[in-house]
């Protein structure tokens, strides 16, 4: 059976492979690789640490590729990794570290606030609650797989 993709399916996947491009030429820009950026961003996003799973979680990258893009900032004196509870390990930012995020991911996430910050409170709200929507039914459809 072969099912076509609806005009809004296609012009949805359209838009995320835009903004994945955009995101990619961002990192470009800041000259940092891709898997960097997403873990740095996401460690920026929740302070100056963050859990190694939870960076797993959070960016979609898998453990290979962010262990490898950890080795390179712990080369670089850019994070620290520190033992939680045992096995699992929290990814800390140097001083040095801090300063390139400074320069990095934070400038994305001052981006970003600034886009949301244009908007209305009430589309803000909405373009959220969709997405979370989309998501929470895309994830239940791929359970019952």
């Amino acid at each position: 059976m072969s099912i076509k993709s609806s005009k809004e399916m296609k012009r949805y996947n359209h838009l995320l492979g835009e903004i994945e491009a955009t995101y990619h030429e961002l990192s470009l820009k800041l000259n940092i690789s891709d898997s960097i950026s997403k873990i740095l961003y996401t460690i920026c996003n929740f302070g100056d640490s963050y859990l190694l799973g939870d960076i797993c979680k959070y960016t979609g990258l898998s453990k290979q590729t962010v262990n490898s893009a950890l080795r390179k900032l712990e080369e670089d004196d850019i994070i620290y990794l520190e033992a939680v509870n045992g096995k699992s390990k929290k990814v800390c930012l140097t001083e040095k570290g801090k300063e390139f995020a400074d320069r990095t991911a934070f400038r994305i996430l001052k981006m970003e606030n600034e886009i949301f910050d244009a908007w209305s409170a009430e589309d803000v709200e909405r373009y959220l609650e969709l997405t979370e929507r989309f998501l929470f039914s895309l994830k239940e459809k791929v359970e019952k797989l």
